[in-house]
């Protein structure tokens, strides 16, 4: 238990024993006022209690937020290291925009379980004690106090039911907003380019009315248990103070024990006054309920071994990748990459070529089927061996980190310059001190960086997924010709966006269907006309 929770694990029950001790104390101080008696010890006890359960109240309020927001942070960050491990293999994965609700709202919600939970287990132990200091007192007072308490537990029950439920809906519809905002944000270009701006606008705002329901909802259930309540509580306070005023009245009980009812009874009754209190723990037992569907997320298994020595030798062994149920986007499918040698993957659109160079370094994993590298399974490999061994350049290169230099991972001036990305990177003024978030580069200087990035690498196998596919043509024949010398002798497993990319390899892995139809090189294949259909419908150009 961290520092804050354990604060407020002390104070909270600290200050219940303090104010459940008060009225006991304000009674004892009563009679001895009227009976002539001495003040001394009463009045001790009266100020330790008031002084104790202030101190103890100050502790509780510092800490509840530190606690909660003490759980915020860890649990933020065991769901981001879980997304992390999880990776791009899981289907199920959340969209990125539901993901991020998850992390900044769900996560705050379940970050305050623990003080919500204990904030409204202590209500319910200071209101049992409130009762056991009625039924000491007399009986009765107990027995009309428990005239109350069957309606009010119903009615604890009922509100619970109802606001987790609604909670958990209001949850879903805020994740799912986010998560189509993300997507028309990320899709900002293509939509003003249809002018679907509208059209894109009423479908994001489509599920307002939704969430303007589960809100409504909630504040309905809340205004029905509140006035419930406050009348329950009005019933209840009545029934014990005209009782213990006639006992008062008939000298059964001494003056003093009408003060003690009347405290003892309040905080009996707190307990069902707590609406706030209890819609945060159905808010945090939703936030609780929307983590852990992140949190069971299946994450591959993470193997120990390390490779041997070896050319880099990389053998799809059988495999088959499926989308959820049967829908088998890949396989059975076996291709053997030789060491030191360049494979090409062509085939056209949904023809599995990423899905398969995914496989290499675990980006997804195969239902059936392994892959191996010099021989050795890569599920095996030791996480850290399996990313000095495989290195990946893609498309849109992500550049994570506080500077270019960070992002870049150790870039020096010979993987820039064989990447041609030295010439615009000596323009910015900061050079590599520049945050990536400042940086306004096009697609073709954004993978340039990324082919730089894994030339420092330096993997025994390199995976090039549409990296150059931004790159004018003589640049990429520039950076082709660059990378040729930098990775000679490394493996290579490229998929071609263009002819040229099919003719430099040494052989051609051709794709249909998620099935390997042939291996050979280029130019033994332009003698099949499927293979130049292919081609053509990949939109790419033969090459001879």
């Amino acid at each position: 238990m961290r520092g804050w929770s354990l604060a407020l694990a002390v104070a909270v029950p600290v200050e219940a024993v303090a104010t459940l001790a008060l009225p006991g104390a304000v009674a004892g101080a009563v009679d001895s006022v009227l009976g002539g008696g001495a003040l001394l010890t009463d009045g001790v006890l009266l100020g330790v209690a008031l002084l104790g359960g202030a101190a103890a109240g100050a502790v509780a309020a510092a800490a509840g937020p530190a606690c909660g927001a003490e759980a915020t942070v860890a649990l933020r960050t065991r769901m981001l290291r879980h997304v992390l491990a999880v990776g791009p293999t899981s289907q199920a994965t959340p969209a990125p925009g539901d993901l991020a609700s998850r992390l900044v709202g769900s996560a705050a919600d379940a970050g305050g379980a623990f003080p919500a939970r204990l904030g409204a287990f202590t209500a319910l132990l200071t209101s049992l004690g409130a009762v056991v200091g009625l039924a000491l007192l007399s009986p009765w007072l107990a027995l009309a106090f428990f005239g109350g308490v069957v309606p009010g537990i119903v009615l604890i029950r009922l509100f619970l039911t109802r606001a987790g439920q609604v909670f958990t809906r209001y949850q879903e519809v805020q994740s799912e907003l986010a998560a189509r905002l993300t997507e028309a944000l990320g899709g900002l270009r293509s939509i003003r380019a249809a002018g679907a701006e509208q059209r894109e606008t009423a479908r994001v705002l489509d599920l307002l009315p939704e969430l303007s329901t589960a809100g409504h909802a909630l504040w309905a259930t809340q205004r029905r248990t509140v006035w419930q309540a406050t009348a329950l509580v009005a019933v209840v306070e009545l029934a014990v103070l005209a009782t213990a005023g006639w006992q008062v009245a008939q000298g059964a009980l001494p003056p003093g024990a009408l003060a003690a009812a009347a405290g003892w009874t309040a905080l009996g009754v707190g307990f069902f006054e707590q609406v706030e209190a209890l819609a945060g723990v159905a808010h945090a037992r939703a936030g609780l309920g929307r983590v852990a569907e992140v949190l069971a997320l299946p994450a591959p298994t993470v193997g120990t071994l390390r490779l041997p020595d070896g050319p880099g030798e990389l053998v799809f062994s059988e495999v088959v990748v499926r989308n959820g149920g049967d829908n088998v986007l890949l396989g059975p499918l076996s291709l053997t990459v030789p060491g030191g040698r360049t494979v090409a993957l062509v085939g056209r659109s949904g023809s599995g070529k990423s899905l398969l160079a995914a496989l290499a370094g675990r980006l997804r994993e195969p239902q059936a089927g392994q892959v191996l590298i010099d021989g050795m399974p890569v599920a095996e490999l030791d996480v850290a061996e399996l990313r000095r061994a495989v290195g990946y350049a893609f498309e849109r290169p992500a550049l994570v980190g506080a500077t270019l230099a960070e992002a870049l991972e150790g870039s020096g001036p010979e993987q820039t310059r064989a990447a041609r990305a030295d010439g615009f990177l000596a323009r910015l003024p900061a050079g590599l001190r520049t945050p990536p978030s400042e940086l306004q580069l096009s697609g073709g200087e954004l993978q340039r960086l990324g082919l730089a990035r894994l030339l420092a690498l330096n993997p025994r196998v390199m995976v090039l997924d549409d990296a150059t596919s931004s790159l004018d043509l003589a640049t990429e024949h520039q950076v082709s010709r660059a990378l040729a010398d930098s990775t000679r002798g490394r493996t290579r497993l490229v998929v071609a966006h263009r002819a040229q990319a099919a003719a430099d390899a040494d052989l051609v892995a051709w794709l249909e269907h998620g099935r390997l139809r042939a291996l050979a090189p280029h130019s033994e294949l332009l003698t099949d006309p499927d293979y130049r259909s292919t081609l053509a419908g990949a939109h790419l150009e033969p090459s001879r």
